[in-house]
């Protein structure tokens, strides 16, 4: 994607590397189970992860960026946890220190009860409910329109807090398929370009761009440039 006017800061999604949910194909997505440390990364997860900092910080240099103004934010579930560290450590980045910081806006979709623990069999019949209508929750759990919300404010924090930053978001695939829908859909509205982001968001959290998320999909440990 090219650059979004008027972002202040300059982002890059990353989805964490294979986990061990992803192994036992579980889907793992309330907070409770997500941040336990029995559902962090697999062994090749972690290379995965590895992998993904080596080329982020290839796009650093190619655009020219200082590792001081970087930022790594980060879901608090084990998986992203885990992915955001290993990239910190390939960047040679502190992970306890101030630009490492875990955003619990950035957290998995939450599916809700019927599909927790679950076989990932059943995802497709979370995505068709999405394509039907993007603001039908699965039964107890959030909507595509739900967690479209809870990014916007995760960017605007974001937006409003640094300046001049490369920031990596490090997420899940349904968050992140969710937020780069919204942003993409953000940099080709013209109509409303003028306005602050999160009017231009909530300007395109509509059902026709909301339920094309799933052409946004990233593989496990892929990383995307989207502003």
């Amino acid at each position: 994607m090219e650059t979004t006017s008027s972002m202040r800061n300059r982002y890059w999604v990353l989805r964490h590397g294979k986990s061990i949910p992803n192994e036992r194909g579980l889907i793992v997505s309330s907070m409770e189970n997500g941040t336990s440390a029995e559902f962090q990364l697999a062994s090749n997860g972690v290379k995965q992860a590895e992998l993904a900092g080596k080329s982020f910080l290839k796009a650093l240099k190619e655009n020219s960026v200082r590792l001081e103004n970087v930022r790594i934010v980060y879901s608090p579930f084990s998986r992203t946890t885990h992915t955001a560290k290993v990239v910190a450590s390939m960047l040679n980045l502190p992970f306890e220190g101030p630009q490492c910081k875990a955003m619990e806006d950035l957290r998995e979709r939450f599916f809700g009860p019927s599909f927790e623990m679950k076989s990932h069999d059943k995802y497709s019949e979370a995505w068709a409910l999405d394509e039907k209508d993007p603001f039908m929750r699965p039964e107890g759990g959030e909507s595509v329109d739900d967690v479209a919300s809870r990014l916007a404010n995760a960017m605007e924090a974001m937006e409003s807090e640094l300046d001049g930053c490369a920031v990596l978001i490090v997420s899940h695939g349904d968050p992140l398929q969710i937020l780069q829908t919204i942003l993409n859909a953000v940099k080709q509205d013209i109509t409303s370009s003028g306005n602050d982001l999160a009017s231009r968001i909530e300007a395109v959290r509509v059902p026709s761009i909301l339920s094309q998320h799933r052409k946004f999909a990233l593989l496990t440990g892929e990383l995307r440039a989207v502003t």
